[in-house]
């Protein structure tokens, strides 16, 4: 039996492979082509997967939840993949972590929290300002993406009181396909049913979606909320390391100092907070 941490690990590297391979469909289908790929073959495998009731479309306590939560989980790709087609992938996923990171420090008065925050704030700026210039509109869109990331977190939070297993999530990637594969077909039109396209995009929602998730709901089920979202805090860097070996994207030294600063933060925050609040351990 695979070790909890390791499941998380291969979540973790299955998501930035998945997220490499996305960018290489950029030049064919676009960013739009892309994430609208992803959803329609996530959603699908997720329906047939989990078989959801319709029924909670119309109950009046689950659908507002599985309606907000499809549509920040349809808003959070969009604005993920369009900044993934200006930045590294490394610096793309740590901008985008300040969401989790923001949600973990939520409400805290604690001195030690406030340092944490601190530390991501100068790894931003390390990230700004090292190693040439970067994308300002691709910037904007992660941190958009990284509002999302956080407004998922909590939304996904209320799904889970009020669905099962993983049916709230799989209605929810169903509507934010709805969102996404309009942009998808308006942008790339036809090229989408490329078969090798097609092929590739399956490999998107499989590598970016359906295995990570299916991992991190059985890691969950046998080790701590908390370790897990301290094991997640390692995605910036997997994402990175990621974009250097499948992308020949090299970052400088202070952008990998900066990397490793909101790694540390995430990770600190995570561990110190108060039981009750929402880990910082969820996908993009």
């Amino acid at each position: 039996m695979i070790p909890p941490p390791a499941l998380v690990m291969l979540g973790i590297v299955s998501v930035q492979v998945g997220s490499a391979l996305a960018k290489h469909l950029f030049d064919e289908v676009g960013s739009f082509g892309t994430v609208a790929l992803r959803l329609f073959f996530a959603a699908a495998v997720l329906m047939l997967l989990w078989r959801p009731s319709l029924a909670l479309l119309v109950d009046r306590d689950a659908w507002p939840v599985v309606l907000g939560y499809g549509v920040i989980l349809g808003l959070m790709n969009l604005c993920f993949y369009l900044a993934l087609d200006r930045l590294p992938l490394g610096i793309a996923v740590t901008i985008e972590f300040l969401g989790p990171l923001a949600v973990a420090l939520l409400g805290s008065r604690r001195w030690l929290d406030a340092s944490w925050a601190v530390l991501a704030a100068g790894g931003v700026v390390l990230l700004m300002e090292g190693g040439g210039d970067l994308d300002f509109v691709g910037v904007l869109l992660a941190l958009a993406a990284g509002v999302f990331w956080g407004l998922y977190i909590l939304l996904g939070a209320a799904l889970g009181r009020h669905t099962t297993e993983g049916n709230g999530l799989a209605l929810g990637m169903v509507i934010a396909a709805l969102i996404a594969v309009p942009f998808g077909v308006a942008d790339a039109g036809t090229a989408l049913l490329e078969p090798w396209v097609l092929a590739a995009g399956l490999g998107v929602a499989l590598l970016s979606s359906v295995v990570p998730y299916t991992l991190d709901l059985e890691a969950l089920r046998r080790m701590p909320a908390r370790v897990f979202g301290i094991l997640m805090s390692l995605e910036p860097a997997m994402a990175a390391l990621i974009g250097l070996i499948l992308l020949s994207e090299s970052l400088h030294w202070s952008q990998w100092i900066a990397v490793l600063c909101v790694v540390i933060a995430s990770a600190g925050a995570t561990r110190s907070a108060a039981p009750s609040r929402d880990e910082v351990g969820a996908l993009s």
